[in-house]
């Protein structure tokens, strides 16, 4: 199944936030979850080589696809009648090889030991995926100012840089210190107080197990690039008066306000993803289940997140994943979106920026989509 809907919002509804807690330039706030039925089960399953990624044909046949280096794979285990999914279950260790080739990002199972459904997703892909594919096939109405290349191939190839979580500097000693919740399943992690993540599965034990799979997730390059410019975050501070506490009630009553109002901070940091609207794309149908993928509309203006979402039937999130993306990626994406908005007539498209059909011109060039329009055109010719 795939269709796209506006949606309210990402949110994080069935979960709360802890304290923080702070390490050099990283913030990092656990997302807690009260009651965790245990009937979906997500565990990893390690390929730890570049694969390429069919996704459209069957096995063995030709088609779209493309090239990236994949860390790992999730199975997500589910029950439909509410009984405990396997936890824990997952493809085995794969023996790296120079290229793996995947059939689709979202892929069935073969049902588990405990009957339950399976299936196996690549995280981030999905998203990254779906931002890679906007508007790729180009003009479709053969304007004369665009390339042959650009008619033939659309904007194939399309890339993105990403950078490994085990490469940006101080998030391997934040995660490894970070003191991890009881009812933990997630956590949203800051860097220089800019979001650059949010990571949230559906039972505390699947959390434990991957927290440091982190280190294998791809960040965009602002994330990493903060990391290096700010050593420290601000410090988040709560006053407590220890002159007028009375007893130790009133010093937990106290402590308590001091981690209300620390939350608090933190759901104002996180408010350009959860406050946007966004653009979702229902992936799969998975019984109470749904895993999707959203996008919100692109301004330069404004943070921009991606992202990727499994829902109980009820609106509680079971899955969550968001990517961050840098100010280039968010303005090439916006160039693409007002050209399909004017179907590609590049007049149109420069009056509804404000600016000329050359300077538009110039602005898809210092983007890297200079291939698409004929030379001339970015000579003002």
């Amino acid at each position: 199944m795939s269709s796209m809907v506006h949606s309210d919002p990402a949110s994080l509804r069935g979960l709360r936030l802890g304290a923080p807690q702070t390490m050099g330039a990283f913030r990092l706030v656990p997302v807690l979850r009260d009651s965790a039925p245990g009937d979906l089960r997500i565990a990893k399953t390690t390929y730890d080589a570049y694969g390429a990624v069919r996704l459209e044909g069957t096995p063995g046949s030709s088609g779209l696809h493309y090239m990236s280096y994949i860390p790992h794979g999730l199975v997500v285990s589910h029950t439909e009648d509410g009984t405990q999914a396997s936890f824990g279950t997952s493809l085995g260790q794969t023996k790296p090889r120079s290229v793996m080739l995947h059939h689709r990002m979202v892929k069935g199972l073969e049902p588990g030991e405990g009957g339950e459904k399976r299936f196996r997703m690549l995280p981030l892909h999905l998203a990254m995926e779906g931002f890679l594919a906007l508007h790729f096939r180009g003009p479709e109405i053969l304007w004369k100012e665009y390339s042959d290349e650009a008619v033939r191939r659309g904007l194939d190839p399309r890339i993105e840089r990403s950078t490994r979580g085990a490469w940006i500097s101080g998030l391997e000693e934040a995660l490894r210190i970070f003191e991890i919740h009881e009812q933990q399943v997630g956590v949203l992690v800051f860097v220089a107080d800019t979001l650059a993540t949010v990571f949230v599965v559906s039972h505390p034990d699947d959390y434990r197990a991957l927290h440091l799979s982190l280190l294998e997730d791809f960040f965009g390059d602002l994330v990493a690039t903060y990391a290096l410019l700010y050593p420290e975050a601000l410090s988040l501070e709560g006053g407590i008066d220890p002159g007028s506490i009375t007893d130790l009630d009133h010093l937990a009553r106290e402590v308590d306000r001091v981690r209300a109002e620390l939350v608090s901070t933190t759901e104002l940091l996180a408010d350009g993803l959860f406050s946007r609207a966004v653009r979702e794309e229902r992936v799969r149908d998975a019984g109470r289940f749904e895993l999707r993928r959203f996008y919100p509309d692109f301004d330069p203006n404004e943070e921009c997140h991606i992202g990727e979402r499994i829902l109980r039937d009820d609106g509680t999130v079971e899955y969550m994943k968001t990517f961050r993306l840098s100010g280039a990626q968010v303005r090439r994406a916006y160039l693409l979106s007002k050209l399909a908005d004017a179907e590609w007539n590049l007049d149109r498209a420069a009056a509804s920026l404000g600016t000329t059909k050359v300077e538009l011109a110039k602005r898809l060039s210092n983007a890297g989509f200079g291939y698409l329009v004929k030379p001339h055109v970015l000579r003002g010719a």
